[in-house]
């Protein structure tokens, strides 16, 4: 991903800028320079057979590719003693294609109102003794784009397959093969989501700019609102699957993703990304995309959410005010030691991911650290050259 932002340098900023703007090139500049010598870096030296090695800092964007391996770790490790010992259900709330330019336009607005309107969802019709009478608890993550780049913003929950009964004195399981009703859920969520919309509009809190221009008019909104309720929203859901060491798997792939990984492309040549994607309209079958280097950043930074968004939110017993007080309790209903739950905020934060010894298997420690300055005055020999 650096060599093509590399490749389009200030050119494509000069081209794009009709619409580009400080956070996109802000983006743009960090993955260029991440993992070079321009941010620094530090000598490693293995605690096992003393090698050493000069790895150079990452950017630690969370729009950057090659930073997000080590976040994921880190979260994982920290979810993992709140994961229930029971089975979970992966669920997708989708908006619909006509959404995608408004969302655009009011990306905080829009992002933020369908992690609400999908939370709300979950949680009342789980509620309701028709279908699991139970409160459940849940994490969901915002991805804003499909297999080609495209912009599609959807919600990933992830939810343990059963809640506490109402009075919180037992928990209650859902069927092995079935866990909630998707049109019963699309149908609550589409109105939930509408709603929301409409008392946007009324305190005028939505832009419309472009092509969106007159739907600032109310009649002209309201029947384009309309045009959304005659359709059936989707929302997807998967049989439950098995227990926390099946969940973790689900949270490695979908926590931190960003638009599209490193591994997935294929060559850069003659200003053209090459790059794979699973099409899911003909059985996933994998297919190759190739674009202009131009039209690939461009719908790369479609993605970039807006500044100190929150992309991944915990719902019903696992939001941040319940946590530490029901899910002790879940653990304890469901049969198991409570201590093995949440972590408490006395207990120390999980160490971070230190580097391995590519000859020797053991720990990497740092023992010097450099400036880019210093690096850029007298660079490491090439051969010692690590990513950090």
């Amino acid at each position: 991903m650096a060599d093509i932002v590399r490749y389009a340098g200030q050119g494509f900023v000069e081209r794009s800028r009709r619409w580009i703007n400080g956070q996109h090139e802000k983006v743009l500049a960090a993955i260029a320079r991440c993992r070079t010598a321009a941010l620094g870096g530090h000598r490693d030296q293995c605690s096992g057979c003393g090698h050493t090695a000069i790895s150079y800092n990452s950017c630690r964007n969370r729009h950057c590719p090659k930073c997000q391996g080590n976040a994921r770790v880190r979260w994982l490790e920290q979810r993992e003693r709140e994961l229930l010992p029971t089975r979970y259900v992966h669920a997708v709330f989708t908006l619909p294609r006509e959404l995608a330019p408004l969302a655009l336009q009011n990306r905080r607005l829009i992002y933020g109102l369908l992690f609400r309107a999908s939370a709300a969802t979950l949680l009342e019709v789980a509620r309701d003794p028709r279908h699991l009478g139970a409160e459940i608890g849940f994490f969901s993550v915002l991805h804003t784009w499909n297999q080609r780049l495209q912009h599609h913003p959807h919600v990933h929950c992830v939810i343990a397959a059963g809640g506490l009964a109402p009075g919180h004195a037992s928990w209650i399981s859902s069927r092995r093969t079935f866990f909630l009703p998707v049109k019963v859920l699309g149908r609550v969520f589409r109105g939930k989501f509408l709603a929301g919309l409409k008392a946007a509009f009324r305190e005028g809190k939505l832009e419309f700019h472009g092509d969106l221009v007159s739907l600032a008019e109310p009649r002209r909104f309201a029947l384009w609102l309309r045009v959304l309720f005659r359709h059936d929203w989707v929302v997807y859901s998967k049989r439950p699957f098995g227990g926390p060491e099946h969940a973790l798997r689900y949270l490695g792939a979908y926590t931190h993703r960003v638009a599209i990984s490193n591994s997935r492309l294929i060559s850069f040549a003659e200003g053209q990304v090459s790059f794979r994607w699973r099409d899911s309209a003909h059985n996933n079958r994998k297919r190759v995309m190739s674009l202009p280097a131009d039209e690939f950043l461009r719908r790369f930074l479609l993605h970039l959410l807006p500044p100190g968004f929150v992309r991944i939110r915990n719902f019903g017993f696992l939001a941040n005010r319940q946590r530490a007080k029901l899910l002790p309790l879940c653990f304890n209903l469901l049969g198991s030691p409570p201590a093995l739950s949440a972590q408490t905020p006395q207990q120390p934060a999980p160490s971070p991911v230190l580097p391995k010894c590519p000859h020797c298997g053991a720990t990497m420690h740092v023992i010097e650290r450099f400036t880019a300055a210093q690096l850029l005055v007298r660079p490491p020999p090439l051969a010692d050259r690590h990513a950090a």
